[in-house]
């Protein structure tokens, strides 16, 4: 009798270990998909222009790129959380599997990237930055990428070139504006009023230090990225943990439903 129950009584601890994985992959999808809910809702609200709110972060292009990350990252979830909960509830093989190989994908995408970042990371260098502004950047061009990405860095950071405002010498810059020694991206704002902001204007693109800021972007984007470097690494450890996880989860329940 012993060895007739000894089966039936494995089958009813897979069941229930098969149970126990089918509703924690759920409440972990659940969660997946509120941040992606959440995420999406600030997006469209900061687009669909709240009290002006739009032209406040238009005016920033580093901003403004920043909300349209956050809406694809929003979907990303949203449609990872949603694929999760629905395959682990329905228990439906195609949902999970789809599920298995969108978050392998982007686990895979994630790797490339940090492999990627260590074998370029030569090109991280301040020599590398400041050789790049004196041959692409152009002053006051909007149209060029290189030139709007580079006064939207200096206008956010209030810094001025990648070292010091020096950089601009012998560059492109120079050859295009002999007559400013700095660009306009460069001078300090909201310091002066009417003529006087002109003035000031004036005397900061010919080089006056007073008037300008002195402080190179490099050392103002690490200094500022420095508090949350090490919240930013363990952010990545925790998310590629749960990637992990969730690959697990996924397959195990893929391959224990009849």
């Amino acid at each position: 009798m012993g060895h007739r129950e000894e089966p039936a009584s494995r089958s009813a601890m897979e069941g229930d270990c098969l149970s126990c994985m089918k509703y924690l992959m759920f409440i972990f999808n659940f969660f997946i998909f509120l941040g992606g809910s959440f995420l999406l809702g600030v997006g469209l609200w900061v687009l669909l222009d709240p009290m002006g709110f739009r032209e406040i972060v238009a005016a920033n292009p580093l901003l403004f790129t920043g909300v349209y990350i956050i809406l694809a990252l929003g979907g990303l979830l949203f449609l990872l959380g949603f694929l999760g909960c629905c395959g682990a509830i329905r228990e439906n093989k195609c949902l999970l599997l789809f599920f298995f190989m969108l978050i392998l994908f982007i686990f895979l995408t994630e790797l490339a990237a940090a492999i990627l970042a260590f074998l370029f990371r030569e090109h991280l260098t301040r020599e590398y930055f400041t050789r790049e502004l004196k041959r692409h950047y152009q002053g006051h061009n909007n149209t060029d990428v290189f030139t709007s990405t580079w006064n939207a860095i200096m206008t956010t950071f209030d810094c001025c070139g990648v070292s010091s405002p020096e950089d601009f010498e012998e560059s492109l810059f120079r050859l295009i504006s002999p007559r400013k020694a700095v660009p306009e991206a460069c001078c300090q704002r909201n310091r002066f009023l009417g003529d006087v902001e002109h003035v000031s204007l004036e005397q900061c693109l010919s080089g006056t230090m007073a008037f300008r800021h002195n402080k190179g972007c490099y050392s103002a984007v690490v200094d500022y990225f420095e508090t949350y470097i090490y919240m930013a690494g363990a952010l990545a450890i925790v998310v590629l943990t749960i990637e992990l996880f969730a690959m697990v989860f996924a397959m195990c329940l893929f391959r224990g439903i009849e």
